[in-house]
């Protein structure tokens, strides 16, 4: 069931670590790289709620509810990974991560609602973990690709205006395994129906396209109180973790390998330290992940949360006493903690508090809180480093630091319910999942 993820991760990985060097090789200036990350959130702000609304609303027997798109965002997000790298301008690789993202969240949002669809309430942190683990693995994996092409005698460097070969390949394994990964889900695992077809038949017919893009944003409106709770853990915590993928880059070929000239060797070594970091922080989050139901059952899931959050934040603002490149790989072992939990905890809790009818849309809501702060960096973090011109993408990372301790603190000020009642209403449904998790203890 979580397979795909592994594959979703892939284009993720890859675009976390390598938009930045992209944008760089095609002549993108420091302070103009958040910009031309903008695109990526705002697609999510669209894409996801709208998403998620029409998965609610989707039902095949043959395909079900989520997979088919699962497969559709598959197909578009890889194809958009071929043709990114070989952009032979600018404006062309912002235009293809918007449609890059956009497919992406095509498939993922669905896969959030996904596990909430098919586990009891009491599986929710366990489910969303397993999630976590097979992201830390495909972003492992991604992360590396470029370091592994480049052992293997790739190119690393490329004249002005073009992207290494070593980076174009990984994207290309990278769409392959992106869609192999997802197939593999569709084929495999299977959803349960609506509860009441005929009226889930008759609430789908009576509404419009419309009528259902309004209510998917009018749906803000309505949150559960939980949500509104962690929608300011989200921001501050989306927010500091994009102050670590834009500028993580920049910081450690600057203030590690001591040069901002792009067609450098030392610039494309230090890029592809970057992955190697990156990937050190998804393998921690992978081993992590299947301790996490154990620190959570343990300790509960808001002080977990916080703890989690408090480590990735030490991490980031450990940037600022790192003089050797081996100790960024040290400071990622706490971001890989808090991915862990970013990816898990926050859906575990939010789970439990939603109908079951809308799970999609309401995940779907619940990912603007992670697009909104993403805006906000992409837009405010150039005009302020323009303002404050010693700020430079070192001190941006740090600062992202302190923004994911900040959100470990407010995580305390949601109220968990740990034994809320399984989504589902119909209590047959419900008598069916205790009984078939009851037959499957074993495993």
């Amino acid at each position: 069931m979580s397979f795909g993820f592994m594959g979703i991760q892939f284009g993720f990985a890859l675009q976390n670590a390598n938009t930045s060097r992209i944008f760089s090789n095609l002549g993108a200036n420091a302070d103009d790289i958040p910009i031309l990350w903008v695109a990526a959130p705002l697609t999510g702000l669209v894409v996801q709620p709208i998403i998620g609304y029409l998965s609610d609303r989707t039902w095949s027997p043959r395909w079900g509810r989520r997979r088919p798109f699962f497969l559709v965002g598959a197909i578009l997000a890889s194809l958009a990974m071929l043709i990114m790298p070989n952009s032979p301008a600018l404006w062309i690789a912002g235009g293809m991560l918007w449609i890059m993202d956009a497919s992406i969240n095509i498939s993922m949002e669905p896969f959030r609602a996904f596990v909430g669809d098919m586990l009891p309430s009491e599986q929710h942190t366990s489910g969303f973990a397993m999630q976590s683990f097979f992201i830390g693995i495909g972003a492992v994996v991604a992360s590396l690709l470029p370091s592994i092409l480049t052992s293997l005698g790739v190119a690393n460097e490329a004249p002005d205006g073009i992207v290494p070969n070593s980076v174009k390949f990984s994207y290309y394994i990278g769409a392959a395994a992106f869609f192999l990964c997802v197939v593999y889900t569709v084929v495999t695992s299977r959803e349960y129906p609506p509860e009441d077809l005929d009226a889930f038949a008759r609430e789908k017919n009576s509404t419009t396209f419309w009528q259902g893009v309004r209510e998917t944003f009018s749906g803000v409106a309505h949150m559960p109180k939980v949500m509104k709770q962690l929608a300011p853990v989200q921001f501050f915590t989306w927010f500091g973790l994009f102050c670590m993928w834009i500028f993580a880059t920049l910081a450690v070929t600057k203030h590690l390998y001591h040069t901002t000239d792009t067609k450098s060797a030392a610039f494309n070594e230090g890029a592809n330290f970057v992955g190697q970091a990156f990937a050190m922080y998804s393998g921690v989050s992978a081993a992590f992940s299947l301790l996490l139901p154990m620190v959570a059952r343990k300790l509960n899931r808001k002080v977990t949360h916080l703890v989690c959050l408090v480590a990735g934040g030490l991490g980031l603002f450990s940037f600022a006493f790192i003089t050797e490149p081996w100790m960024l790989l040290v400071a990622m072992v706490g971001v890989g903690i808090a991915w862990t939990s970013i990816l898990s905890i926050p859906y575990a809790m939010l789970a439990g508090a939603i109908p079951a009818k809308q799970m999609g849309h309401f995940m779907g809501v619940f990912n603007g809180f992670i697009v909104l702060p993403q805006v906000c960096a992409s837009l405010g973090l150039p005009a302020l480093m323009k303002q404050f011109p010693a700020l430079d993408p070192l001190n941006v990372v740090v600062l992202g630091g302190v923004l994911l301790i900040i959100a470990g603190l407010l995580t305390l000020r949601v109220d968990d319910n740990e034994a809320a009642p399984f989504p589902f209403e119909d209590e047959h449904v419900r008598v069916g999942y205790d009984a078939l998790a009851r037959d499957s203890s074993h495993l």
